[in-house]
């Protein structure tokens, strides 16, 4: 059993815990701090069962799996805060999501990978396809910011249908995608897979299907049962680690709720299968702009929440040079450990800049 397994496991005693403390009333910080570290073994073994779930029914609907339960983590949590009405934590949680992605992931990736191999090599088709689709989700996002900003005393109910229209644009073009990877372009995108071997090269006997689907049923219901403890202990646990909700929705939930992809991404890259790291870090990114933040969005309309695509200006700018940088480094189709440290600096400078920004009026 591998150490990131081990780690895995014994992160489990969590989730108990912070039940029996809701109970018990043990304060706000405690359920806050032990709901987040019951969150990420969870949320690494719904990983887990979509891949042996995906290994026996096939790469289509195999990769349409992973394609919905990606990123079910963050959207739980995202889902949980909304119906709070904790409307600029969600936000933020999706930029911050994006951010997280384009330099934590890729560039731990790309500077352990190339730590252990001096340079590595991806498919920079894949890349550059990335690269325009996340400009085009950048897109949807500053326009409608850029109408509040261009126009005086816009509703309310206008920007959430303006929003609400947008976001639906947004889905399609992530159902196309998916055709595009999976079906009529399946062979640019094909990557391989994490692990489908076992020891010494020998193969492994198929998967269990009934049993994963029980533990991904199970730990879908226990990251929602945890995403609500976390969201009720959020603003008191903040407040009294001095942090503001803006740099907990941007930099906290979304190292919580990608901690299992994060290990697989970084695991993969020191194997140097860097096609599959920067895969898992770029898809990502694409499946919260182009899937999570449209669904938010279509939920918080259907929930009568005024969750909509209007961003904190600052939060678009991190995007935005997150993307920028992104695409920069990885457009030739290779890495090595400086362009890993150069990705994990931006995110440093960028996570200094919203530690030190002001609180917002309204958030939370």
């Amino acid at each position: 059993m591998s150490i990131k397994n081990i780690i895995f496991i014994g992160l489990l005693v969590f989730v108990p815990i912070s039940i029996v403390g809701h109970f018990l009333e043990w304060g706000a910080l405690t359920i806050f701090l032990t709901a987040c570290l019951g969150i990420i073994p969870l949320a690494a073994w719904m990983g887990t069962a979509t891949e042996e779930i995906a290994v026996v029914v096939g790469p289509n609907i195999g990769g349409l799996l992973n394609a919905t339960f990606g990123n079910a983590t963050e959207l739980i949590i995202a889902l949980v805060a909304l119906n709070a009405g904790l409307i600029n934590v969600v936000k933020a949680s999706i930029t911050g999501s994006i951010i997280s992605n384009l330099l934590l992931v890729m560039g731990f990736s790309m500077l352990l990978g190339g730590l252990r191999y001096k340079e590595q090599e991806f498919q920079p088709i894949v890349a550059r396809l990335n690269a325009s689709v996340m400009t085009l989700a950048v897109i949807a996002m500053l326009l409608p910011t850029a109408v509040e900003f261009t126009s005086t005393g816009i509703a309310e109910k206008t920007m959430q249908q303006l929003s609400s229209c947008v976001a639906v644009v947004l889905i399609l073009v992530y159902v196309l995608t998916l055709v595009f990877s999976m079906k009529t372009h399946a062979y640019l995108c094909d990557v391989g897979e994490a692990e489908l071997e076992g020891e010494d090269g020998e193969p492994v006997k198929p998967p269990n299907v009934l049993l994963w689907t029980g533990v991904l049923l199970a730990c879908t219901l226990m990251v929602a049962v945890e995403s609500e403890l976390l969201v009720s202990s959020l603003e008191e646990a903040t407040s009294l680690l001095g942090l503001t909700a803006l740099f907990t929705g941007v930099i906290v939930v979304p190292i919580i709720g990608n901690a299992a992809e994060h290990a697989t991404a970084v695991t993969v890259a020191m194997k140097n299968k860097m096609d599959l790291s920067v895969s898992v870090a770029l898809g990502s990114s694409l499946q919260i702009a182009l899937f999570v933040a449209p669904v938010l969005v279509i939920a918080g309309y259907i929930l009568d929440k005024p969750m909509d695509l209007n961003f904190n200006p600052f939060e678009l700018v991190a995007v935005a040079v997150s993307v920028v940088i992104a695409n920069s480094v990885s457009s030739d189709g290779r890495s090595d450990w400086l362009e890993g440290t150069l990705l994990l600096a931006t995110y440093v400078v960028l996570g200094l800049a919203f530690y030190f920004h002001p609180e917002i009026a309204g958030m939370g």
